[in-house]
């Protein structure tokens, strides 16, 4: 049976493709310390984060729900602080951003990243001091530069010509002279997915340094004296594991300081790396040590630098998914178990595509498990899907799964505290799950689950 693992047979190339390990793991109990939270351990054979148990959590808070780890969370800016102790961390929203989320860290002393006014609302409702916020964008509106500028944020990254003169005309009207970076798209192929890569000449992010556009956008915000040119900035993609593209990328931005200082006797003193490191989804991903990131990075900078004859900026990075990505398990109820014989079992759960949608959007993979208890049968090849209408809505594609999986089974997936609930959305006027953070044995609600009055409002 399908349900059961097999030899190779007639329908083992579609049961087992090739990019899935050939064998299933050796205990279906085990939880990999790399991808699980900090907390996350089984007792008396169901999974507890935080302290808790999440048939509690179930029970309490229904499903689908997310689940934050406080102390994970916390931990991981924590080790960034201490690891980028010479320089600034900033902590991008877009990964995950609701107001508890701020307060943490406004805590844990870093600053923080918003792209858009509702993300800079968020941080402002918690009282996030804007000086420790800069404000991203592609297509900032006026009014999200005007408010940027009003609140007095401590950076805006200008992303294009039409920006900087909307800033300097904002600059002007409030008396004021915000500090402004260019965003430098500088050529590098990062070794991610082509929806997440962001510094190849192509896509719809910054000025590029090959054109010249980046130069230009230094010639035009030194000549607005109400404009303050600070630094560069440069975000190569996402879910990325190695420094090289890091490397490339300083050294390409050291020689436009070098320009810079040459063509206008400027020294500009920050430069900001970005973000984009990557965390492991699935056994064997490659795991990022802070340390280890930070030591080479900030070596990168001052070869670079040394090399060009510049003084060595201040360096900034943009963690958000290397921090609240391993901090967030999701908990779903099985709702009913599919054999499709030759094939696999499908494994539907009461969520799917609304609460994550990156299996569909980008092919992301994860790590599951049955979660409410332990069981010693038989693995089968499973694909936990969602109750969307859509063939596509696919939480894990391929996972093993106890063949005693039944309904009313409580499922976890790792590694869900980075961007599925940002990207959340109402498919089949599905509501948004709750948010719950978890610590020393205690859980809070930090986001309400929606209700059908949420979904109905503004309807007329």
């Amino acid at each position: 049976m399908s349900r059961f693992a097999h030899s190779a047979g007639d329908g083992h190339a579609e049961a087992l493709p090739e990019v899935r390990p050939p064998h299933a793991p050796t205990d279906l109990n085990t939880l990999d310390p790399a991808i699980w939270t900090r907390t996350s351990g089984r007792i008396d054979g169901a999974i507890t984060i935080g302290g808790v148990d999440v048939r509690d959590l179930a029970a309490q808070h229904g499903t689908p729900l997310y689940v934050v780890d406080e102390e994970d969370f916390r931990s991981r800016c924590r080790d960034y602080r201490a690891a980028f102790s010479d320089g600034e961390v900033h902590y991008a929203g877009k990964a995950f951003l609701c107001r508890e989320i701020a307060r943490w860290i406004q805590q844990e002393d870093l600053g923080l990243d918003v792209c858009s006014a509702g993300e800079l609302a968020v941080a402002l409702s918690v009282g996030f001091p804007p000086e420790r916020i800069t404000m991203h964008g592609n297509n900032k509106s006026l009014a999200e530069l005007e408010r940027a500028v009003d609140v007095g944020v401590g950076h805006i990254v200008v992303d294009s010509f039409e920006e900087i003169a909307r800033l300097g005309f904002l600059a002007e009207k409030y008396g004021t002279r915000p500090k402004v970076m260019i965003r430098v798209t500088v050529g590098v192929e990062a070794h991610t997915h082509e929806f997440i890569a962001t510094a190849h000449d192509d896509q719809k992010f910054g000025l590029s340094l090959n054109s010249g556009a980046a130069a230009e956008a230094v010639r035009r915000i030194l000549a607005l004296p109400q404009l303050e040119l600070v630094g560069l900035h440069s975000h190569i993609g996402s879910q990325i594991t190695d420094t090289a593209g890091f490397e490339v990328a300083a050294r390409r931005l050291a020689a436009l300081l070098v320009q810079v200082k040459e063509e206008h006797g400027v020294v500009l003193p920050e430069l900001d790396l970005g973000g984009g490191y990557g965390i492991p989804y699935v056994q064997g991903d490659d795991v990022l040590d802070v340390k280890e990131l930070a030591d080479s990075l900030r070596d990168i900078i001052i070869k670079a630098c040394e090399a060009a004859g510049l003084p060595v900026p201040r360096l900034t990075v943009e963690p958000g998914r290397s921090i609240a990505g391993l901090a967030g398990v999701t908990l779903y109820e099985v709702g009913t178990v599919k054999d499709v014989e030759g094939l696999r079992t499908y494994v539907s759960v009461d969520g799917g595509m609304s609460d994550n949608i990156r299996t569909a959007l980008y092919g992301a993979d994860y790590t599951a498990t049955l979660a409410s208890r332990e069981s010693e049968a038989e693995p089968m090849l499973s694909r936990l899907v969602g109750k969307h209408c859509e063939s596509g809505d696919m939480v894990v594609r391929d996972l093993w799964f106890p063949a005693d999986l039944a309904p009313g089974d409580l499922v976890a997936v790792a590694g869900t505290g980075a961007y599925c609930r940002s990207l959340a959305n109402n498919y089949n006027y599905l509501p948004k799950p709750a948010v719950v953070a978890v610590a020393h044995g205690q859980s809070r609600v930090i986001v309400r689950r929606e209700t059908e009055d949420d979904l109905l409002r503004g309807q007329l």
